[in-house]
C-alpha cells in the first residue's frame, strides 16, 4: 500500500538539524493529515521544496504537526513526459479534466484558448482559475501518488501553444476530421524523427473545446511541428471534458504507463 503523500513549498527537510521537527504543511494539507486520521507511528511521504523524497514517521499528528526522517529516497528516473493542452470548456470541464488527468499521470496543462471557445477569461478571472486549477491537480497528485505536481500554464492561444511545442518530440491533435493514423504511429514517428527513446519523450496531447478545433487550428500545430499528427479518438463522438482525460490515457499507455 502507497503511503500518503504531501508536498512542501517552502521546507527544506536536509536543513533540518533537529531529529524530531515540525513539518510546515499549507492549511490545506494539514486538513488533509486531519481527514486521514493519522496517527503517531504511521509513516508517510514527503517531497519537499527541493523536489527532494523521503519517508517520514509521524511523532505528533497534532498542531504543531512533527516527523522524524525515516529514509531518504532517492528521486524516481523523470520518464516519459505527457502535456495536455486543454480547450478552455464550460461549467466545471477544466477542473475535471485537470483532477483525473493529474491521476494518470500527465505532467502539465496548457489551457488553450481557441476559436471556439465559449469561455472567455478577463485578468481577474484568469487568476482566480489558474489559482482553483493548481489547488486542483496539487490535491489529485497527492491523492494518486504522483512524485510531482503537474505544473498549470497560464492559458494561451493556439499561435502562442504551436510555437511553444516547437520543440516537442510529437503533438498529437485530438480532431474529428482527421484522416491519419493513430496515437501509437504518431508517437512512433515523433521518436524516430527526434532519435530519443520513450523515457526521453516529451508528447504533447492537444484537445479542443465544445465544438472542437479549426482547420486553420490545426495547421498552426503542423507549421511549428514536423512531428505533428492529427488523429481521433474512435468513432464515439467524446465531450471535449471526456477526451481531455481518454487522449492522454492512450498516450501514456502506449508510452508504457498504465500497465
Amino acid at each position: 500500500m502507497s503511503l500518503p503523500r504531501f508536498f512542501l513549498d517552502d521546507q527544506v527537510l536536509s536543513s533540518e538539524t533537529e531529529a524530531v521537527f515540525p513539518l510546515r504543511l499549507s492549511a490545506e494539507d494539514a486538513k488533509h493529515a486531519r481527514v486521514l486520521r493519522l496517527a503517531p507511528g504511521e509513516h508517510i511521504a514527503v517531497i519537499d521544496a527541493t523536489q527532494d523524497y523521503f519517508e517520514c514517521e509521524i511523532v505528533q499528528a497534532g498542531d504543531p504537526f512533527t516527523v522524524r526522517i525515516a529514509a531518504h529516497e532517492h528521486a524516481p528516473a523523470a520518464g516519459p513526459q505527457v502535456v495536455l493542452l486543454q480547450g478552455l470548456a464550460k461549467a466545471d470541464k477544466m477542473e475535471t479534466v485537470i483532477r483525473h488527468a493529474t491521476e494518470i499521470g500527465v505532467s502539465a496543462f496548457i489551457p488553450l484558448v481557441c476559436d471556439r471557445s465559449v469561455v472567455k477569461l478577463d485578468a481577474k478571472k484568469e487568476q482566480k482559475r489558474l489559482a482553483r486549477w493548481r489547488s486542483i491537480a496539487k490535491s489529485a497528485a497527492m491523492q494518486s501518488g504522483q512524485m510531482s505536481i503537474p505544473e498549470i500554464h497560464e492559458p494561451a492561444t493556439v499561435k502562442q501553444a504551436a510555437e511553444a511545442l516547437s520543440g516537442a518530440t510529437a503533438v498529437i491533435v485530438c480532431w474529428e476530421e482527421a484522416r491519419e493514423g493513430g496515437i501509437r504511429a504518431a508517437i512512433e514517428r515523433g521518436m524516430a524523427h527526434n532519435m530519443c527513446g520513450r523515457n526521453d519523450a516529451r508528447i504533447a496531447v492537444v484537445v479542443g473545446p465544445e465544438g472542437g478545433l479549426t482547420e486553420a487550428e490545426v495547421q498552426l500545430f503542423h507549421e511549428h511541428n514536423q512531428c505533428a499528427s492529427t488523429v481521433t479518438l474512435g468513432s464515439s463522438i467524446l465531450r471535449t471534458e471526456t477526451a481531455g482525460i481518454v487522449a492522454p490515457a492512450l498516450v501514456i499507455y502506449e508510452l508504457g504507463g498504465l500497465q
